[in-house]
């Protein structure tokens, strides 16, 4: 019997009795099954990339420098949503460009034009002068879970398909834009972000876009932020069809005020805060109908108003031209006011 029969046999007979640490078979089974695992979340990864990479593009913008007497050029990411030519990124990545240059991950570039942009979701539209060109669809992002995997794809720096994993770590954030409105139900989550990401999507495990990274926190290591791809989807047909987005207004500067318990009692109301008006547009919805400075906005069609941001939302959903009951406070009384609103940004 040679020597290493003799070690097998041993081996065996020392296993038959007691507990033993784990063979080589068994250390050998657990690894093969974490393999086996990681090789299907990079498996899953992998396809999703394939799939959707090369719809996600660089976009590179020259603004012209008077001091300069040159183009100085910035890039940021996109993703293209239709075959000819529609490209969806950030607000801000497009914002005063004077030139538009999309690049491909197969290496192409095609001048661009803007299509529409959207300053209060920071979302705009591109179109590339191309057709027949890989595109990505999208996916509904209230049916996103915390937890979720997430995939983010862009394009920074015009470094091709930078990719990074990571779950969604919450939904319904809040986060303001440049113009201050507050873009509502912002997804928040762990896929790094680097400087160039912004305008790329962020896609599920299907390669469905669920949302376009916006932003990431300096100094806050793992979170990034999205804007959920329902409220893009939205937007986008507003740009199309009409080359921007219309939303309703009052025709009023407002603040969040504190509501007195003396108020509150007398006028028997819950809520600890109003609407505060600070001017009236002349010639606007609210002084047609009789709104005055320093009205206490408390409800709008009896949805209670605690801040701008409430008023704002209601508005954007609310049909333009279609009348509104808009509940006020004026010194002693409780007045109910009927409001037709206009559409935001027209003359008033």
């Amino acid at each position: 019997m040679d020597d290493a029969t003799q070690r097998t046999l041993k081996m065996i007979n020392n296993s038959s009795g007691g507990e033993a640490p784990p063979g080589p078979c068994e250390v050998g089974a657990a690894e093969k099954m974490d393999v086996e695992l990681l090789d299907a979340y990079s498996r899953a990864v992998i396809t999703v990339v394939d799939a959707v990479g090369p719809a996600v593009v660089s976009i590179s913008t020259g603004t012209r420098s008077k001091a300069a007497g040159s183009d100085a050029g910035g890039t940021g990411s996109g993703v293209i949503i239709a075959p000819d030519g529609y490209v969806l990124t950030n607000d801000h990545v497009v914002h005063g460009a004077k030139r538009l240059i999309v690049s491909l991950t197969d290496g192409t570039t095609h001048e661009a034009t803007l299509a529409g942009t959207d300053p209060a979701t920071d979302l705009a539209v591109i179109r590339a002068d191309a057709s027949n060109l890989p595109y990505a669809t999208f996916g509904e992002s209230a049916a996103l879970h915390a937890g979720q995997l997430v995939i983010a794809i862009g394009n920074p720096l015009g470094f091709q398909s930078t990719v990074s994993t990571g779950v969604v770590s919450a939904l319904g954030r809040g986060l303001r834009s440049r113009e201050g409105r507050l873009i509502e139900n912002i997804i928040q989550h762990t896929a790094p972000l680097n400087p160039g990401n912004s305008g790329g999507p962020l896609v599920d495990s299907r390669g469905r876009i669920v949302g376009l990274n916006t932003a990431i926190i300096l100094g806050a290591q793992g979170i990034g932020f999205s804007i959920p791809s329902d409220t893009a989807q939205w937007v986008v047909s507003q740009l199309l069809t009409l080359g921007r987005v219309r939303r309703g207004s009052l025709g009023v500067a407002a603040q969040q005020r504190p509501l007195s318990r003396r108020s509150a009692r007398f006028f028997n109301l819950s809520q600890a805060f109003v609407v505060e008006v600070l001017s009236v547009n002349r010639g606007g919805p609210a002084a047609q109908g009789g709104m005055r400075k320093g009205d206490l906005i408390v409800a709008l069609n009896g949805a209670k108003m605690t801040n701008v941001d409430l008023l704002q939302k209601f508005l954007a959903d609310w049909p333009i031209g279609k009348p509104v009951n808009v509940s006020v406070l004026r010194v002693q009384e409780r007045l109910e006011i009927n409001v037709t609103p206009a559409e935001a940004g027209a003359r008033e």
